[in-house]
């Protein structure tokens, strides 16, 4: 079935040739057209441009049968695409919240059993049928704000077994589910409490034993480690990416969100796609990310639930970087998928206009998904992941209405959902 979106009162973030992200100043810069159509074929972006280009002879080269949809006063946005959530996980953490209100700190809730070490207790004890189920509808709420592409991290196992768990759950996600999924081995999310007194016996576990394992029953497309005060040191993390790397596993780092742990400069140099998080960025860190092909991926919304000094964003855009946006949806730090909601923040906390926060969360964050070939904008060729607004008068409501789902209708892969 193809369809074609017709009316349409502004098509956002359209593109003639795709490009692989957009960086500093050029982040102001967000391709619209009036009054346009939108036509697809099978899964992917056939045409699109003003109504007035819009032709009989366009629509006869088109094979299928044709689904109208009339989107007068509506806009359509390509999905976003969220580069760093960890949804795969068994049960809530609200009575964590509540320390957190009484004061205590991410590290202090963790020293005591908390945070990622309990998450990890509880996925042991899960099956994957029951991790599978959850997962699928956080999948399910994240499409329906508009989120077409998503990596998921493993990172709650912690232990040979429980990580493949993880990862075996992810990887049926993938065949179920329209989005466009990339897994992340995540390892290295927290030293569990049994190598306590000695952290480098669980690294050599996950370089000898985890990282061949995933490899071997290809588990994931990328390897993550955090590289951060309290967590692991640089060293830690150069043996480990150097082994993904070796088993073709491209890096992805949690960086900076403790201090200038110095993750963002191995990053860099073992070529990783994103460094997420960056609270703390200096401009040591901005000068290392120059010229590199590494996106400074930020998360607003563990800033903001864990009421944290958000990361230079605009000092980063000045000099010069691209920004990604993502939602760090998990149940310890951040316990939403909403893209929207990420948008908003953008705004509201680290002062982006709309057009960046709107690239930071599209074309920028489909890079750091490894994916900006095929998504974050809306270009022939690409996969036709998009999704048509309720009514709106201009693009600055999406930052602007914070607390409500703007998002209409839905498509991933050029079907409605």
């Amino acid at each position: 079935m193809a369809l074609l979106v017709k009316n349409i009162k502004q098509l956002v973030q359209a593109e003639t040739k795709s490009v692989k992200w957009r960086a500093g100043k050029d982040m102001q810069v967000l391709p619209i057209i009036e009054n346009a159509f939108l036509l697809t074929e099978g899964d992917k972006i056939k045409d699109f441009g003003p109504m007035e280009e819009l032709t009989a002879a366009k629509l006869s080269r088109v094979k299928e049968n044709i689904e109208e949809i009339d989107a007068t006063g509506r806009m359509v946005f390509p999905s976003f695409c969220d580069s760093h959530t960890h949804i795969v996980y068994a049960g809530s953490r609200e009575v964590e919240y509540i320390d957190k209100i009484k004061g205590l700190s991410y590290e202090e809730i963790a020293k005591r059993g908390g945070g990622i070490l309990n998450s990890a207790q509880r996925l042991h004890e899960a099956s994957e049928e029951e991790l599978f189920d959850a997962a699928w509808a956080r999948l399910e709420e994240m499409a329906s704000f508009g989120t077409g592409g998503v990596e998921i991290k493993s990172g709650y196992g912690l232990s040979t077994e429980d990580e493949l768990k993880m990862l075996r759950v992810i990887r049926r996600l993938k065949e179920k589910s329209p989005m466009t999924i990339k897994a992340n081995f995540l390892g290295a999310h927290a030293v569990p409490l049994i190598y306590k007194d000695n952290p480098d016996e669980y690294v050599d576990l996950i370089i000898n034993e985890m990282i061949p394992m995933v490899a071997s029953e290809d588990l994931a497309d990328y390897i993550d480690v955090f590289c951060d005060k309290g967590f692991f040191t640089c060293e830690q993390t150069e043996r480990m990416l150097m082994q993904g790397i070796k088993y073709g596993l491209r890096p992805k780092i949690h960086a900076n969100e403790m201090a200038c742990s110095g993750g963002i400069q191995v990053g860099v140099k073992y070529n990783a796609l994103s460094v997420d998080h960056l609270e703390y960025t200096g401009e040591e860190e901005i000068a290392a990310l120059l010229g590199s092909e590494t996106m400074p991926t930020i998360l607003p919304g563990a800033a903001f639930f864990l009421g944290m000094q958000c990361a230079p964003a605009r000092r980063m855009m000045e000099a010069g970087l691209p920004i990604a946006l993502a939602s760090d949806f998990n149940p310890g730090s951040c316990p939403s998928g909403n893209m929207q909601l990420v948008v908003a923040m953008g705004s509201v906390m680290y002062k982006m206009l709309t057009e960046e926060a709107i690239n930071a969360t599209t074309i920028n964050t489909a890079y750091a998904l490894g994916e900006h070939e095929q998504l974050g904008s809306i270009t022939k060729g690409k996969k036709a992941n998009f999704y048509i607004t309720k009514p709106m008068d201009t693009i600055y409501y999406m930052s602007y209405a914070f607390g409500s789902n703007k998002v209409d209708q839905y498509f991933l892969n050029g079907r409605r959902c």
